[in-house]
């Protein structure tokens, strides 16, 4: 990953360039009197899980997680009604 700075003028004539260099994996700093001020850099992609791994990794995590010896989802539901 290269990083360059560039004065902030220089990269308002240039953004269309810089944005192809950020493309190809460099960083660039943009200066304003010397001081950097912004950064522009590449996006790295997020990671999409499948749904249907996701139901199956929560099934896999209950797995032998019970309410009790004796107890129903039913009775625990009727159990808050009036």
């Amino acid at each position: 990953m290269t990083i360059t700075e560039i004065g902030a003028y220089e990269a308002k004539t240039r953004f269309s360039q810089l944005l192809d260099e950020v493309l190809t994996g460099h960083v660039i700093t943009i200066m304003r009197h010397g001081t950097p001020v912004a950064r522009l850099t590449p996006v790295t992609p997020s990671v999409q899980s499948d749904p249907d791994d996701i139901v199956e990794a929560f099934r896999q995590a209950r797995k032998g997680i019970t309410l009790g010896p004796d107890l129903t989802i039913r009775e625990l539901i009727d159990e808050g009604r009036p």
